[in-house]
């Protein structure tokens, strides 16, 4: 490799590093940003709500003991708080801890665990590779319509159960595998020529594909549903409602 195509290739890195952060401060990736830091605030709101009350627990009880037990003095006025403050730093402590990738539970309701798997996504992406990153982030742009539609369907609904399944277990243990295989490994090609960066896109493009299809069938259902009622009040009311009076 001569020096010029030394620098020319530096050069497009450079330029692959910058479209990177220019992407990440527009479009899906900020989008996904903005919801993540809602959901971020949603949590440390709920953190020291938990805190507030662990602290005010403590406080009535430390109260009613000094009342209609036994005076606990300052020493068990000081025991008090620590516990207080104890208790408090444990729950935000374990509450707030998320510094790694988090899974998605199994048992959450279906809108939540939307909610989850979002923010799942946001939080691997950067371990992907870039075509990889894309194909996440349109799974995260789709899955709006998909919680709203989730949300009005039972979790044992065969449609749900399989994009529960999809979000919960598969496509996060694919980007787990994925990210255990060692860099030096993923550019070498399989029996069928193509590299683990390949598989990996080919994977999350099926998920999308999967995601959308049962996106579809549900939403077709709700059309159906509401075909068939406005078909029934038709064919109901219909023959007794007259003629607009003219004017």
């Amino acid at each position: 490799m001569t020096d010029t195509d030394s620098k020319v290739d530096r050069a497009l890195a450079r330029f692959d590093r910058v479209m990177a952060v220019v992407d990440e401060k527009r479009g899906p990736v900020a989008s996904q940003a903005r919801r993540e830091r809602q959901r971020t605030m949603e949590r440390y709101g709920r953190a020291l709500s938990r805190s507030a009350l662990a602290v005010l627990v403590v406080s009535v009880l430390t109260i009613a003991v000094g009342l209609f037990v036994a005076p606990i003095g300052i020493i068990g006025f000081i025991a008090a708080i620590a516990l207080a403050i104890g208790i408090a730093a444990l729950i935000l402590a374990h509450d707030l801890s998320g510094s790694t990738v988090e899974t998605v539970p199994h048992d959450l309701p279906n809108g939540e665990m939307v909610q989850r798997f979002d923010s799942y996504l946001y939080q691997a992406r950067r371990s992907l590779p870039a075509a990889a990153q894309q194909v996440a982030d349109l799974i995260s742009a789709n899955l709006g319509t998909l919680k709203t539609t989730l949300e009005r369907i039972d979790a044992l609904d065969p449609d749900a159960q399989d994009a529960r399944r999809l979000m919960s277990v598969h496509l996060p243990g694919l980007v787990e595998r994925y990210a255990n295989v060692p860099k030096a490994y993923r550019a070498e090609v399989d029996a069928e020529g193509k590299s683990v960066d390949q598989r990996l896109v080919e994977s999350l493009e099926a998920s999308r594909s999967a995601l959308k299809e049962i996106g579809e069938r549900l939403a077709k259902r709700d059309l159906d549903a509401f075909q068939t009622q406005g078909r029934f009040i038709q064919s109901r009311y219909g023959q007794e409602i007259g003629p607009p009076p003219a004017s």
